[in-house]
């Protein structure tokens, strides 16, 4: 990351770092089996919900986002809370352009699994055309060039950008970055807390 300001303006053509970050552990229950409508009700509470209070950023994470000019985040309380967690709250722009790709139940009606279970049956559905009057899989990746706009937006003026947003989502808008000439130079994965640093290609 660049930390002079000067250095910055005078090579304002070439757009700044961009760090695709994922929330904190939420605080939520997955150990329980429930039926389809309960997982639909814990996915429910899971989009309105905050972190574990035992959550905690690394210090490479915190490191980034004091090195950052500009930090945005998804409008969902997960990931405003992670970027929260990084740097005060008047420093956080938030954005619903940001937020997850849809987790539709399965319309297993007799069966009870543990939530991680139904999230993986769910995003395999709906990756392939399942979307229950949701988000659509279609929908979402004309969500992630809009995305992209936004954060090319603000990496154009050579300012060097944190998202704090959403494991899968995160994903979808890397072909767009790819596709774009953005390079990934760290690849951290896809943990609570995990990030991936971008560059664009001259």
């Amino acid at each position: 990351m660049t930390g002079s300001t000067t250095s910055k303006k005078t090579a304002a053509t070439k757009p700044g770092r961009l760090v695709l970050a994922r929330h904190g552990k939420p605080a939520l229950d997955r150990s329980k089996r429930v039926s389809s409508a309960g997982y639909y009700a814990w996915w429910q509470a899971y989009e309105a919900g905050g972190l574990d209070v035992a959550s905690k950023p690394p210090q490479t994470l915190k490191d980034i986002a004091k090195q950052s000019d500009k930090i945005l985040s998804s409008i969902r309380l997960r990931a405003v809370e992670t970027a929260q967690a990084l740097v005060p709250d008047d420093r956080i722009v938030r954005h619903e352009v940001f937020v997850e790709a849809a987790l539709p139940a399965p319309p297993f009606a007799l069966i009870r699994m543990k939530p991680s279970a139904w999230d993986v049956w769910s995003r395999f559905l709906w990756w392939l055309g399942m979307s229950r009057g949701e988000e659509s899989k279609a929908e979402a990746e004309t969500r992630a060039f809009a995305a992209i706009d936004e954060l090319e937006r603000a990496t154009a003026d050579g300012s060097d950008v944190l998202l704090c947003a959403h494991g899968w989502f995160n994903r979808m808008m890397r072909p767009v970055l790819q596709a774009r000439n953005w390079d990934c130079v760290y690849d951290g994965r896809d943990d609570y807390w995990a990030f991936r640093c971008y560059e664009k290609r001259s």
